[in-house]
């Protein structure tokens, strides 16, 4: 010996062995490109993801994930050894500069919300954006979506429809936003809280009319149940009952085809709930951009409509202390 030591190895740590597990059986998962991989995970029962989605998140340099604690669940469940990083809408700011930098390195990342495709209401789509204006491929690996799923299984049709997500929590924005979409050619799809489903249910009632609807609640889960009504009936079951449990996603059909675009009934509608958040000129300038009828038209209406409701305020009299 010549007393040197010996040189000092400079190999990293271990390399992890991107793999899975399904049905008992191992399998290791392909290399990934670099970039950002979206994927898809169930909305309730773990059985409901693709061995492409497994392979990807096995694959990954880095999960980046809604809920870390969610996540977890799936890939224990899968033996999927893949670390994991919060990205959230409190904190999305703050990670997207260390996201980029690790995808501009070359690794391959995988963004995951807690149940679902990913981009549909949460931050992601900012990430996406992010990472396509530095030149960064974005790669998506379709699944599970609660929208689609709920909307399969409504009866009402799909051929055209669109998404609204979370209402607002008041009801004046929420009749607002109904009078917004009312004339929309399509069925409805919203995600609401099972605490507000009946107010909800009410006011949608009040301004769309009583149009056939649909109340799907934890789909793909053991007590999935899909209720199918009009509007008010489901209004008044949901009030008798109190909130149900689990996620709530609401279905409802579209504007009658068979009657005209502001028929009556429905402009009357549309122009109260208006009132009950604007000023009448505003009211009638908004219910006229949703409708495509005359300002002037619609504005007549809304007078009409307005002395009426001070005529009867005016016929019931003031409130005495034995009405109360």
């Amino acid at each position: 010996m010549n007393g040197e030591r010996p040189a000092p190895s400079h190999q990293g740590p271990r390399q992890r062995t991107p793999s899975f597990t399904a049905f008992g059986l191992a399998a290791e998962a392909e290399k990934l490109n670099p970039g950002l991989h979206l994927v898809a995970t169930p909305i309730g029962n773990l059985k409901d993801i693709s061995f492409r989605a497994l392979a990807t998140l096995a694959a990954a340099n880095a999960i980046l994930a809604e809920d870390t604690r969610v996540t977890k669940t799936l890939l224990a469940h899968y033996g999927i050894s893949t670390p994991l990083m919060a990205y959230h809408e409190h904190n999305a700011a703050q990670m997207r500069p260390q996201i980029l930098a690790r995808l501009r390195a070359g690794e391959a990342l995988a963004l995951v919300s807690d149940a679902g495709t990913p981009l549909v209401s949460d931050p992601g789509y900012k990430l996406v954006a992010s990472v396509l204006e530095e030149g960064i491929a974005v790669t998506s690996v379709p699944g599970a979506s609660a929208v689609l799923t709920a909307l399969v299984v409504s009866g009402l049709p799909s051929d055209r429809f669109f998404f609204e997500g979370f209402l607002p929590q008041k009801s004046a924005g929420r009749r607002s936003r109904f009078a917004a979409l009312a004339a929309v050619p399509g069925s409805l799809v919203f995600f609401e809280s099972p605490r507000r489903l009946a107010a909800m249910l009410s006011d949608a009632a009040h301004v769309l009319g009583d149009r056939p609807a649909a109340v799907a609640r934890e789909l793909t889960k053991l007590f999935e149940t899909v209720r199918r009504g009009t509007l008010a009936s489901l209004a008044q079951d949901y009030e008798a009952e109190g909130p149900p449990k689990g996620e709530i996603v609401v279905i409802i059909g579209p504007p009658d085809a068979s009657g005209e675009k502001g028929a009556a009934g429905d402009l009357d509608a549309r122009i109260a709930a208006a009132l009950e958040i604007h000023s009448l000129k505003d009211a009638a300038t908004v219910v006229a951009a949703d409708t495509g009828l005359p300002r002037r038209e619609v504005y007549a209406r809304a007078l009409t409509l307005a002395a009426g409701a001070k005529a009867s305020l005016e016929k019931a009299g003031p409130e005495t202390d034995e009405d109360a």
